[in-house]
């Protein structure tokens, strides 16, 4: 399924990490709101912290929003 968004939250494996993908690249593994900002911060997207991830309409949650981590 194609997103429109250009950040992608996948839904949580079995360890309890979720796939991020931005811009149509796979960015590597988050397990929290902190490691998906710091993803977005590589991606050219300074300052962001938790609180920008939890709320962005820039990011798609499949599988469960920002609180999600556990399957």
């Amino acid at each position: 399924m194609a997103s429109s968004k250009p950040v992608v939250i996948y839904p949580p494996d079995e360890e309890g990490g979720r796939r991020v993908r931005i811009d149509g690249m796979i960015k590597g593994r988050a397990y929290s709101t902190r490691d998906v900002a710091a993803f977005c911060q590589e991606a050219g997207l300074q300052g962001w912290d938790e609180m920008d991830v939890v709320r962005s309409e820039l990011i798609e949650w499949r599988g469960g929003g920002p609180e999600v981590w556990t399957r």
